[in-house]
C-alpha cells in the first residue's frame, strides 16, 4: 500500500501554526512573570492579572529595629543605576541576637569625655589687620595633601612666605624666582652663622634717640625777617642742608621760607618741596621750633633781598654775629647754597638736638612715597631677610670722581667729556689711577659680589639696588648677578603704573631708595657719599642696625672729630658729618644701663 506524501505547501503552513503556538506561550509566560499591577489595592481588582502576581508594596532595607526605604526610582535614576540590584536581605526582628551582633558593627566608638569640636578663636583674636602683601602658594601631591600642606620659606628660626599672588603681582615679578634654599633648622651651626650676617651689632649702653628740648628752650620769639632757602644738590644732599637751615632760622631768629629744591643740577629734576616732603608735616612738627612759611608774603615779594653765600661750616659765634646783622637792613635774605653750612660739633645741645628732630623725623616724605616705599619693602620682604645695596656706580659719580676702573677706553671718554661740560664741576683733569689708590672711588658691581661672598652671604641672598641707572646697564650687572641672583630694584618690584608718577623725577626715585635702605635687614653702600651717610646715621639713629661699609664700625661710638694735622676746610672736611653718626647728641643712655655700667 503506498502512503500519501504531503505536498511542500502544507508542510509550510503547519509550521507556521506552529510557530505563532510557541510565540504565543512565551509571550503569556513573559508577561506573568514581569507585569505587576498598581499599589493601590482598589484598582488591583478591575484588572486581568490574578493577585498572586502583583508585587510588595515596598520593599524593606536594614538590619535590626533600624529600617529604610530604596529612595531610587527607575525613572530618574542614572542609566547606569536603573540596572542597580534592587533585592536587599531584610532582617528579621525577631531574631535578637542576630539583630545585636548587627548594631555592634555599625556602633560607633564610644566617646569617652565628651569630645566636640571646639574651633572658634579666643576673645584675644582680632580680624584680619591691614594687609602686607599677598601670598603665592603652589601646592604639590594629592587632594589631601594638597589641602593640608603649605611650603614654608627661610632660613634659621626665621621663616617667611612670599607673599605674591600672580594675579596683581607687577608682570615682571610673576616671573621672578620663588624657590630659595632653606635652611635647616636642625644643622645648629648653619643656622647660628646664619643669624650671625643678619644680626645688629650690640648696642653696648642701650643707646636710644633722645631730641626732646631741654627744660630751658623756649618758643621761637618775635621774627626779625625771612629767610629764603635754595638748596643744591642731590636729594640728601638737599635734606642735610635744609635741616641745618631750620638750625640756623633758630639760631638768627628769622621765620623760615619753604625751600627752593635744586633744579638745574646734574639730574634737571624739576620737583618742589611738596612734591617730596609732607609740606604740612614739616611746618607743624617744627611749630615749636621755627616759625616756617610756605610762602613770602605778598608785601615782600618786590623788596630788595640780600642774597648771600653762608661760610662753610660755620658755628653759632658767626650766625650770631655776622649773619644776623643782615636783617638790619634787609627784611629778606636768601641762602645761595644750603650744604654743610652748619659746623658738625661744638654747637649747643638744643640746637644739635633740632638739627636731628628736622632731619631724623620733620622730614617725612610725601605720602605717596611714603606708600610706595612701604610697598617696596614688604615686598622684598616676602623674599625674607634682604641687604639694601647702595651701589654708587651711576654716570654721575663716575663722571664727577673721574673712575675709570673697569671701564672700557670709550665709556672712559664719555665720562670724560660729560665732566668737561659741566660748569659747575670745577676739577676737571683727574689722574683715575691715583683716585682709586686714594680710595675716592667706589667698588665695582664685581667687588661688591666678591665683598659680599667673602663676608658669608651665601649665593640666595635676596639684593635691593638702591640706585639710579647702573652705568653700563647689564655689561657690567652680570657680574654682580654672578655672585648673587636674586638682584631686586623698584624698577622689578613695581608695575610701570604704580612707578610712572615718580619716574621722571630724580629726588623722588631716590626717596623710594632711601626709604628701603633705611628699613633694610643689613645696609650696604659702595661708595661713602651723602646718602650713605644719610642712611648710616638714620639706622643708627633708629637702633643701630646692621650697616656694612669697609672700614667702618658698626657699634655705637662718638662721631669722630677731624683728623690730626689738617687745617682750614680741609680739618671740617675730615670730620665725621653730623647726620652720619648722631652720637653723641641725638642718642642717651637708658639711665638703667648707665647706672649697671657704673657698678664695679
Amino acid at each position: 500500500m503506498q502512503r500519501r506524501r504531503l505536498r511542500p505547501s502544507t508542510v509550510a503552513v503547519l509550521r507556521s501554526v506552529l510557530i505563532c503556538a510557541i510565540g504565543t506561550v512565551s509571550l503569556v509566560a513573559l508577561l506573568d512573570v514581569h507585569v505587576s499591577p498598581p499599589s493601590s489595592s482598589s484598582s488591583s481588582s478591575s484588572l486581568p492579572f490574578p493577585a498572586a502576581y502583583t508585587l510588595a508594596k515596598r520593599h524593606e532595607i536594614g538590619y535590626g529595629s533600624r529600617r529604610s526605604e530604596l529612595a531610587w526610582m527607575q525613572e530618574v535614576a542614572p542609566p547606569q543605576l536603573s540596572k542597580a540590584p534592587t533585592a536587599f536581605h531584610q532582617w528579621d526582628d525577631t531574631n535578637q541576637e542576630a539583630s545585636q551582633g548587627s548594631e555592634k558593627l555599625w556602633k560607633p566608638p564610644s566617646n569617652h569625655g565628651g569630645f566636640v569640636p571646639c574651633v572658634k578663636p579666643t576673645s584675644s583674636y582680632s580680624p584680619p589687620g591691614e594687609s602686607r602683601g599677598y601670598l603665592l602658594v603652589s601646592t604639590n601631591g594629592g587632594l589631601n595633601q594638597m589641602r593640608a600642606g603649605r611650603h614654608e620659606i627661610g632660613y634659621g628660626s626665621r621663616r617667611s612666605e612670599l607673599a605674591w599672588m600672580q594675579e596683581v603681582a607687577p608682570p615682571q615679578l610673576s616671573k621672578a624666582p620663588t624657590a630659595f634654599h632653606q635652611w635647616d633648622d636642625t644643622n645648629q651651626e648653619a643656622s647660628q652663622g646664619s643669624e650671625k650676617l643678619w644680626k645688629p651689632p650690640s648696642n653696648h649702653g642701650g643707646f636710644v634717640p633722645c631730641v626732646k628740648p631741654t627744660s630751658s628752650y623756649s618758643p621761637p620769639g618775635e621774627s626779625r625777617g625771612y629767610l629764603l632757602v635754595s638748596t643744591n644738590g642731590g636729594l640728601n644732599q638737599m635734606r642735610a642742608g635744609i635741616s641745618d637751615m631750620v638750625a640756623i632760622a633758630r639760631i638768627i631768629n628769622a621765620t623760615l621760607v619753604i625751600p627752593i629744591l635744586d633744579k638745574s643740577s646734574f639730574w634737571q629734576d624739576s620737583s618742589n618741596f611738596s612734591d617730596v616732603f609732607d609740606e604740612d608735616y614739616f611746618i607743624h612738627s617744627l611749630a615749636n621750633d621755627v616759625k616756617i612759611m610756605k610762602k613770602l608774603p605778598k608785601e615782600f615779594a618786590a623788596a630788595t633781598k640780600s642774597v648771600k653765600y653762608f661760610k662753610s661750616w660755620s658755628g653759632i659765634e658767626y650766625y650770631r654775629d655776622k649773619i644776623s646783622q643782615l636783617w638790619d637792613y634787609h627784611k629778606v635774605v636768601r641762602a645761595a647754597k644750603s650744604d654743610s653750612r652748619l659746623a658738625n660739633n661744638n654747637l649747643p645741645p638744643d640746637i644739635q638736638k633740632l638739627r636731628c628732630r628736622a632731619f631724623y623725623e620733620a622730614l617725612r616724605f610725601a605720602p605717596g612715597i611714603e606708600g610706595l616705599g612701604k610697598l617696596l619693602v614688604e615686598r622684598m620682604r616676602s623674599y625674607g631677610p634682604f641687604i639694601a645695596l647702595h651701589l654708587r656706580y651711576e654716570k654721575d659719580m663716575l663722571a664727577f670722581s673721574g673712575c675709570t676702573y673697569g671701564l672700557s677706553a670709550s665709556e672712559a671718554d664719555e665720562l670724560t667729556t660729560i665732566r668737561e661740560s659741566i660748569p659747575f664741576w670745577k676739577v676737571k683733569d683727574i689722574d683715575p689711577m691715583q683716585q682709586r689708590s686714594k680710595g675716592y672711588c667706589p667698588l665695582t658691581p664685581n667687588e661688591v659680589g666678591i665683598f659680599l661672598s667673602a663676608l658669608g652671604y651665601p649665593s640666595n641672598t635676596p639684593i635691593y639696588i638702591a640706585a639710579g641707572d647702573i652705568y653700563g646697564g647689564d655689561s657690567h650687572m652680570v657680574d654682580l648677578e654672578s655672585h648673587f641672583p636674586i638682584l631686586m630694584s623698584k624698577e622689578k618690584l613695581t608695575s610701570a603704573d604704580e612707578l610712572e608718577p615718580f619716574r621722571p623725577y630724580a629726588a623722588q626715585m631716590a626717596a623710594l631708595d632711601y626709604i628701603v635702605s633705611v628699613e633694610s635687614d643689613v645696609f650696604v653702600s659702595s661708595y661713602l657719599g651723602n646718602m650713605a651717610r644719610a642712611v648710616e646715621g638714620h639706622r643708627r639713629f633708629l637702633g643701630h642696625r646692621r650697616t656694612i661699609t669697609p672700614d667702618r664700625q658698626g657699634s655705637p661710638r662718638k662721631r669722630k672729630g677731624p683728623i690730626s694735622g689738617t687745617r682750614g676746610k680741609e680739618r671740617f672736611r675730615s670730620e665725621e658729618a653730623f647726620y652720619e653718626n648722631p652720637l653723641p647728641d641725638c642718642l642717651c643712655r637708658l639711665e638703667s644701663d648707665a647706672t649697671s655700667s657704673r657698678r664695679p
